[in-house]
């Protein structure tokens, strides 16, 4: 029997649903995004086919026994490889769970797709656009725990000693300073030149306080309180 339109149907959604599932991680720029998800998704999908059709010529032969749900098995251990290269400790802190997390759903979701089961595919892929969507909006509205980071992007002109005062106007808000990295291009002469820095906040402070006092100063040209970008 040829199977070979079906499988390309269900090849395309796989292609389509991980596709959407790495716009998002790719939008956050995340180390994991648009192809590697395409490609999990895809990956995984052509497993389950081979899977189900690429031994059915040995049916049915005297001593041959064939299970496809190891193919699938092999699938789910093998992204763990994957998953495991994203995720890192910083500072005692977890990076990239979410990223990997996503690289991991994907591979679930090419494996429906390539299965045959497309509703549960595409539902599995609605779900993960609520959970990275509207989770983090109703998160907003819960307590921040103190030792929860606060990521804050902040550009401003240099030569002005902004830095040291940005720094002091965080910890008089009640935050503590845990990381500080350069964001944007470093002056390139005299004459005062826009870079940026990203700052990781850690505390009691609140961004209500914290925005309006830094972006009243003068020189500084732009305060963004950023998502949690660790995963």
């Amino acid at each position: 029997m040829n199977h070979n339109g079906t499988s390309l149907t269900y090849l395309a959604v796989a292609f389509g649903l991980c596709a959407v599932i790495g716009l998002e991680r790719e939008y956050r720029q995340k180390s994991a995004g648009l192809r590697t998800h395409v490609l999990v998704g895809l990956g995984s999908a052509l497993f389950m086919l081979v899977s189900k059709y690429g031994f059915s010529d040995m049916l049915g032969l005297r001593g041959v026994a064939l299970d496809p749900s190891r193919v699938a098995a092999q699938i789910v251990s093998g992204i763990g490889f994957i998953g495991g290269g994203l995720i890192f400790v910083r500072r005692d802190a977890v990076r990239g769970l979410t990223t990997a997390a996503s690289v991991w759903l994907a591979a679930s979701v090419g494996s429906a797709a390539g299965a045959g089961l497309l509703v549960l595919a595409c539902a599995v892929a609605a779900a993960y656009l609520v959970v990275a969507f509207v989770f983090p909006l109703a998160t907003r509205h819960l307590p921040r725990s103190p030792t929860e980071a606060v990521l804050v992007r902040i550009s401003y002109h240099d030569g002005r000693g902004l830095l040291r005062d940005i720094v002091r106007e965080c910890i008089d808000a009640g935050f503590h300073v845990a990381g500080l990295r350069m964001a944007g291009p470093l002056p390139t002469d005299v004459a005062p030149t826009q870079v940026g820095v990203l700052l990781e906040l850690s505390g009691n402070g609140t961004q209500d306080e914290l925005v309006p006092r830094l972006s009243e100063r003068e020189g500084i040209t732009e305060v963004t309180v950023l998502a949690d970008e660790a995963d």
